[in-house]
């Protein structure tokens, strides 16, 4: 059984509001992940600086990549 496409207007008005908070955080918390990750030198990074900014740009899974990134990415400072 295939969905029907729904538009933008066929949202109610909380379902909306929910999806573009949803999209303003991702949004901030990629930005603030690729700010720190220009930043921060090489030495302090888990792996290549370009993959991490590949990632946290291009996978699009409700903020995980930039969260990743913070957890798992950044070497703690000694």
């Amino acid at each position: 059984m295939a969905m029907a496409k729904r538009t933008w207007s066929d949202l109610s008005e909380r379902t909306r509001r929910l999806l573009l908070a949803g999209m303003v955080a991702e949004g901030t918390l990629k930005a603030v992940a690729l700010a720190d990750l220009k930043r921060r030198p090489a030495g302090e990074v888990r792996g290549p600086k370009w993959r991490w900014a590949l990632a946290i740009t291009v996978v699009n899974c409700f903020g995980a990549m930039p969260l990743a990134y913070f957890v798992l990415g950044r070497r703690r400072a000694d």
